[in-house]
């Protein structure tokens, strides 16, 4: 079965790939199908009673850069008329069943169409009424979504993620406040990208006010956090009390990490940039280079780490032994780009004596 995700405008590569790591951590069987702007296909095997239940259960409540879910009715050219025989051939059985209202409502993205998405909506409206289905505009048992992009997606909307609740979380909103941290949805993303579990031991070296261990913590993952600065300690644990979750902090060294080698299941971190920040390194050369060669010790084989910066981690993750996975490029402002690198460690082989 098809679904579609309708992702945000936050970034061009990011919002996908979070998609398809949800769908990896919850273990479903899934091969992408089509992308468009700000949307993504993906075609999901199983029984659709569970596969629906996991998508609109955790999936939606781990996801921070889409809006909604939607199972495709169709997919078609993004013109009134290839988008109107779609709507009349489509059957409503899996979709909406007798008794059951609905609402149409369409969503353009960008540029991609020039006709007004009223007009669109109304004609579906008419369509769906016409197989015997009542309208109703203000509390519908069903939505069917159109997404008008370089391609037209129809589906029933299957749920929304609630996007306020990062807005909530915003560093200015926490207990601790220091500048200059991730942004609560960025984080999310992050922390879904290093595929960590429920249950499972994760990471952050230089965990600053905790923003990125909050995100993880309330995916359910035991996090532990260091950082050089005290004051720092002091506020993340602020914050990481105010979400009553599982936590372990160390004011200490990312160069000299106190864990034992292969017991990380996953790391995410965003390490100081620039000359001003407080480091015990002698420099951020060195600091990079010596914090990824821990990282590669802690992780177990197999496990992801997610490491932002200024400059080209990745030259430092291979010769510590990660491998990197993807590389991706985020303009924050004019004077900041973050480089998000994507690290593996191998898994290890185990040799017996013949």
């Amino acid at each position: 079965m098809l679904y579609a995700f309708e992702l945000s405008g936050e970034h061009e590569e990011l919002p996908a790939a979070e998609v398809l790591a949800c769908l990896k951590i919850e273990g479903l069987d899934f091969q992408p199908h089509s992308r468009v702007d700000q949307c993504l296909v993906v075609d999901i095997a199983g029984r659709e009673e569970d596969v629906e239940k996991t998508l609109a259960g955790s999936v939606t409540g781990r996801l921070a850069m889409t809006h909604h879910i939607l199972k495709v009715v169709g997919i078609t050219e993004n013109n009134p008329d290839a988008v109107l025989k779609l709507a009349e051939a489509f059957e409503p059985e899996g979709y909406i069943i007798e008794g059951e209202s609905f609402v149409v409502r369409a969503k353009r993205i960008k540029h991609h169409v020039d006709f007004p998405c009223e007009y669109l909506e109304q004609k579906i409206g008419g369509c769906i009424y016409r197989k015997g289905f009542r309208a109703n505009l203000k509390n519908p048992d069903v939505e069917f979504r159109l997404i008008l992009s370089e391609k037209a997606v129809l589906g029933t909307l299957l749920s929304s993620v609630d996007r306020s609740a990062y807005e909530a979380r915003t560093p200015q909103n926490k207990p601790f406040f220091h500048p200059g941290v991730l942004m609560p949805r960025v984080a999310r993303a992050l922390t879904n990208l290093s595929e960590i579990k429920t249950g499972e031991l994760f990471l952050d070296p230089f965990c600053g006010t905790a923003g990125i261990l909050v995100e993880a913590g309330l995916v359910g993952a035991r996090v532990i956090g260091i950082d050089a600065q005290e004051k720092l300690v002091l506020g993340a644990h602020m914050n990481l009390e105010a979400y009553e979750l599982d936590y372990l902090l160390m004011e200490g060294d990312a160069c000299r990490i106190p864990l034992k080698d292969s017991t990380i299941n996953a790391v995410v971190t965003d390490p100081p940039y620039g000359r001003s920040a407080a480091i015990l390194a002698g420099s951020l050369e060195e600091l990079y280079s010596g914090a990824l060669e821990e990282i590669h010790r802690v992780l177990k084989p197999g496990g992801i780490a997610v490491v932002v910066s200024d400059k080209a981690s990745f030259e430092y993750g291979e010769k510590a032994g990660l491998k990197v996975l993807e590389i991706y490029v985020q303009r924050v402002h004019r004077s900041l780009t973050r480089i998000i690198t994507i690290f593996r460690k191998d898994m290890e082989q185990n040799y017996s004596e013949s």
